[in-house]
């Protein structure tokens, strides 16, 4: 049995491993993180956040996405504030305005690359049906979070580029950082003020980026190419009776 279970996990990695390198890799860095990503990815600064999408033509950009902020440390701002938000469920309204908790999936505080991160898992913690992985840490006077988040249809199509980016994962972010700019910290640095105060979601919600259920969602789309295809075996249906109705010969009367 340990035999086997050691020839799993040595398949697993090797599948990773082998992922990995087929991947054409690039490199995403800011002037706090730095990470891989796969080319399908694209990462643009809109006002603080950072925010990476799928290019055209590489799926959805609604199925997935990546969210990047970091701040000035303020007073709520620690790994312990981090995991004992994390720990607790998230509420969020659903389409019919009804409230949803979150399935909380994962939380441990754990080493990437010699820094320590909270790393968590929600299920309906940003936009009902989407799975949201969180990753939270501290820097000298730099607070970073970095979510990752896909339609739970579609996980399984990004679930390698997640890994990927967080086990590449590195803080990049100086001591001099916050007096780069006037008063206000880095390039995207806001204040103090906690991560993603003022959203129905509370503490560290990034749902602003993510699509709402039913409006246009991965979901919406899986069942329009449903009907599509019934349509589609529906027609070939009715030109194949055509044809066979066409090749039969009449029969002769005696």
């Amino acid at each position: 049995m340990k035999t086997s279970m050691t020839l799993v996990f040595t398949l697993v990695a090797f599948s990773l491993t082998a992922t990995f390198n087929d991947a054409q890799a690039k490199t995403f860095r800011n002037a706090y993180v730095s990470f891989d990503l796969t080319e399908r990815w694209d990462c643009t600064l809109e006002q603080t956040e950072w925010v990476c999408r799928t290019g055209v033509g590489a799926g959805d950009n609604r199925e997935a996405i990546i969210i990047l902020t970091a701040k000035e440390v303020g007073p709520s701002d620690s790994m312990t504030a981090y995991e004992a938000h994390l720990k607790a469920p998230r509420s969020i309204f659903g389409r019919t305005g009804q409230p949803i908790q979150s399935q909380i999936l994962k939380v441990e505080q754990r080493n990437i690359n010699q820094h320590p991160w909270i790393d968590g898992m929600h299920l309906a913690s940003e936009v009902p049906n989407y799975f949201t992985r969180y990753l939270a840490t501290t820097k000298d006077k730099i607070a970073v979070l970095i979510t990752f988040s896909a339609h739970k249809t579609h996980y399984s199509k990004y679930s390698t580029d997640f890994y990927r980016a967080i086990e590449s994962l590195r803080v990049i972010a100086t001591k001099n950082l916050m007096g780069q700019t006037g008063g206000g910290g880095g390039v995207g640095i806001p204040g103090s003020e906690m991560f993603g105060s003022g959203n129905t979601g509370g503490g560290m919600g990034m749902d602003e980026e993510l699509p709402q259920e039913g409006s246009g969602n991965a979901g919406g789309d899986t069942a329009t190419k449903a009907i599509m295809a019934l349509a589609a075996l529906l027609l070939l249906g009715g030109i194949y009776l055509i044809l066979r109705n066409k090749k039969k010969k009449p029969t002769k009367r005696k």
